[in-house]
């Protein structure tokens, strides 16, 4: 008889075997709970990352953390996040420690109304939705934080002009250059343009579209005894300015105070 013709006969008499049977379906149970298993991880890991990821998570986390902070006390202040074609918006009048994920406006990009928070909460979208908008159409930013700190207010008195003008700083370098998407080094010249406080929130709306056009380099404006605007391409990078912007107010505030100009090198530096 032809060897491979009888161990092929072999194989065929053992798999015929009822204990082989029951390893081989044994192997293919495990087999599918294995695959059954990893997709369900796949879609869980998948579902959490885009939970945290999304506005809802994240504008009541950043509230929170820059109440902390001390810069957007009372109902002060206001967060803007572009996710897609929706734009969440923080609510007016609520203190930004307890906003909750509900508690959001949801607009398009005409401006037009897709959702917002229950209405017997009886909550406001954020006075500064108009001024947001000059940043989402005219920089394409994903994001906007509006502080009311101490030093954004300081600066803008301490600094009568239109411009508030920074030097040889380390955090320069944390900032983005509106136009072309790079980094300041820290020997350039940041400049952090300033326009008067109004009455109301709509009025800043033209005057800051004048600064989009004025300073394609900026990517953030001071209100005068208001506060400070921050935008950028995504969360992280609007967070990391925003708190890197607050950093080189202060220090640009104690160096006034001190006698120093923040616009000039000091002399150590006088060299680079």
């Amino acid at each position: 008889m032809d060897p491979v013709m009888m161990a092929s006969e072999v194989f065929v008499e053992i798999i015929s075997m009822p204990a082989i049977h029951l390893l081989l379906e044994g192997l293919l149970i495990i087999w599918i709970i294995k695959l059954t298993y990893e997709k369900t991880c796949q879609a869980s890991k998948t579902e959490l990352t885009e939970k945290v990821e999304h506005p809802r998570h994240i504008i009541p986390k950043l509230g929170r953390a820059f109440y902390g902070f001390g810069w957007m006390l009372g109902t002060g202040g206001a967060i803007s996040i572009r996710y897609g074609n929706e734009i969440y918006v923080s609510p007016s009048g609520i203190p930004k420690e307890e906003i909750q994920a509900d508690d959001l406006f949801v607009m398009d990009m005409n401006e037009r109304h897709i959702s917002g928070p229950d209405p017997a909460r009886n909550l406001h979208m954020s006075q500064c939705f108009p001024v947001f908008m000059n940043f989402y159409t005219e920089r394409d930013a994903k994001a906007v934080i509006h502080l009311h700190s101490r030093n954004a207010i300081l600066a803008t008195i301490l600094f009568p002009g239109k411009e508030i003008r920074l030097t040889h700083l380390q955090m320069i370098k944390c900032i983005r250059r509106g136009s072309s998407g790079k980094n300041y080094n820290f020997n350039d010249v940041l400049v952090i343009p300033v326009v008067d406080n109004t009455p109301e929130e709509i009025g800043l709306k033209e005057p800051i579209m004048d600064i989009l056009t004025k300073y394609p380099e900026a990517s953030a404006v001071l209100a005068r005894c208001h506060g400070i605007y921050v935008w950028g391409d995504s969360v992280l990078q609007t967070k990391a300015m925003a708190e890197a912007l607050e950093h080189l107010l202060d220090l640009a505030v104690q160096m006034k105070l001190a006698g120093l100009d923040p616009s000039v090198p000091h002399a150590s530096f006088a060299h680079l």
